[in-house]
């Protein structure tokens, strides 16, 4: 249940920010909703593989590079799902900071909402 939740609220999330960012296009909660999933499963698999990869440039740059990270995951998630757009790199980078905050929200509301049962 509590799956299920995330990811509608993670798709929520996704409408969100193309709603509070013009360079994040999202046609339709179906497409929301299938995003959602791509970008989950690139933070589980390639994620971990491109912070390893990149552990040099992240020591150096104090964590900062990660943001980079973040952003091409967004970025190839919306490649790979055909109802989202970014324009750009930059757009990506800001889109995955909001989406960031938001999943933060949603994460704290979550684990509120389980833990009083």
């Amino acid at each position: 249940m509590k799956l299920l939740l995330k990811w509608l609220l993670s798709a929520t999330a996704l409408l969100a920010v193309a709603y509070l960012y013009s360079g994040v296009v999202v046609t339709s909660f179906a497409s929301a909703l299938i995003a959602a999933a791509v970008l989950g499963a690139l933070n589980m698999v390639v994620r971990p593989l491109l912070l390893l990869l990149t552990l040099p440039v992240t020591v150096v740059t104090l964590g900062l590079f990660i943001f980079v990270i973040n952003a091409l995951m967004f970025w190839a998630a919306a490649g790979l799902v055909g109802g989202v757009h970014v324009n750009g790199f930059g757009a990506a980078l800001l889109g995955s900071l909001i989406y960031s905050v938001l999943q933060l929200a949603v994460d704290l509301v979550l684990e509120r909402l389980f833990l009083d049962r």
